[in-house]
């Protein structure tokens, strides 16, 4: 009697167990949806206080694993599936309750779910960056928008012949190392004008060791991950636009993160810096934005810019050669894959209010525009 009694209290004891791993990923992401739900709301209220803890704590995170010289969270994803599944099979083995392996799994999920949407991802809620920085931006016409694609044409061809380039024209890959190390202090010249770059990680970009070249097919070239706090680019992306890259990483480790405000923060960074490499990054990826909408809008004035500038000065041939060389080297990497991948990140970021989805990659345009004027204006 006494022997089932206990048999009895322990099953019932391990029933509870399983239930209580469920309760607590219950608590955890309904923690994590009215989160979402708070700050969508109140955005105006939990702002800045939430971009600076943000940024602290991705910057703890940041410090944490940079005793892992590349990107770690691709190596702890490989060690969780591992993980998972050799318990799945142990489980099998020992015939132990399937509950309590996948409440177990469960948890593990619902903990990595809530620290990176309590952690870094309410960030999508942010006041606009342009209100961060008291730069207007309206709504602008074809001939505004000509005006700017000229402008950073201009601003390109002046660096572009100031790049390590081989006998062909085409550009010579730069030390990655190098490169991340100041693209990981690239926030540092604004900081002491705007407070929204400001107390964030210093570490370097990091490379990323495993699934780089995965990303590449997929048509990521960057990826910021919250869990770890490390902003890491594959060791192959295109050279023109690595720097660049490297700076929209960093720029979400600094709690901006809409796509669009990710990207115009990399070209305020790549302007600011004092390395020529990132200058005419940031140039150039301006002016591809640019010229991507101009063609949309009004091909010919686009043809007739390009025309009118290649004619009178080689160093707008040498951004055109970079333009062919940067299409061409992608080329090698489309696949089906990206095709998963872009409604995958697709459906992220209107979950997050990015209304436009992945299109919010070259709506920069407007903020580019509203720069160039404001510049010009300045001059």
């Amino acid at each position: 009697m006494m022997a089932g009694y206990r048999t009895e209290e322990r099953y019932k004891n391990h029933e509870h167990k399983w239930i209580g791993r469920l309760m607590a990923s219950i608590l955890l992401l309904a923690a994590a949806a009215a989160s979402m739900f708070l700050f969508k709301r109140f955005s105006a209220v939990l702002f800045p206080a939430y971009r600076t803890f943000s940024k602290t704590f991705m910057g703890v995170l940041s410090a944490l694993f940079s005793i892992i010289p590349v990107a770690a969270w691709d190596l702890i994803a490989i060690g969780l599936v591992i993980g998972i599944m050799t318990s799945f099979f142990v489980m099998i083995a020992k015939r132990t309750s399937f509950l309590d392996w996948l409440t177990s799994v469960l948890l593990l999920a619902s903990v990595i779910a809530f620290e990176v949407i309590c952690g870094w991802m309410l960030n999508h809620y942010a006041p606009p960056l342009v209100k961060e920085i008291d730069l207007n931006v309206r709504k602008y016409s074809k001939e505004e928008l000509a005006e700017a694609t000229e402008y950073y044409f201009d601003k390109a061809a002046e660096y572009a012949d100031r790049q390590v380039r081989n006998a062909r024209g085409s550009l010579v890959r730069q030390d990655f190392d190098e490169l991340a190390v100041i693209a990981g202090k690239g926030y540092v010249p604004l900081s002491r004008k705007y407070a929204v770059f400001s107390n964030g990680s210093e570490r370097p970009v990091k490379k990323l060791s495993v699934f780089g070249e995965l990303l590449m097919y997929s048509g990521i070239t960057g990826e910021f991950m919250p869990v770890t706090g490390e902003s890491t680019v594959p060791e192959n992306e295109n050279i023109v636009s690595m720097p660049f890259t490297m700076l929209h990483e960093a720029a979400h480790r600094l709690g901006i993160a809409a796509e669009e405000e990710a990207n115009f923060a990399a070209y305020l960074a790549a302007e600011a810096s004092a390395d020529v490499r990132f200058n005419y990054s940031g140039y150039y990826m301006a002016f591809v934005y640019c010229y991507n909408k101009l063609a949309e809008s009004d091909i010919d004035a686009l043809r007739d810019l390009i025309k009118e500038k290649t004619a009178e000065d080689k160093r707008y041939l040498l951004v055109m050669q970079d333009l062919d060389d940067t299409s061409l080297y992608y080329k090698q990497y489309e696949s089906r894959l990206e095709e998963v991948a872009t409604k995958t990140n697709d459906t992220y970021l209107k979950a997050f209010s990015e209304e436009s989805g992945v299109k919010s990659y070259g709506e920069v345009v407007d903020e580019l525009i509203a720069w160039q004027q404001k510049k010009c204006a300045e001059e």
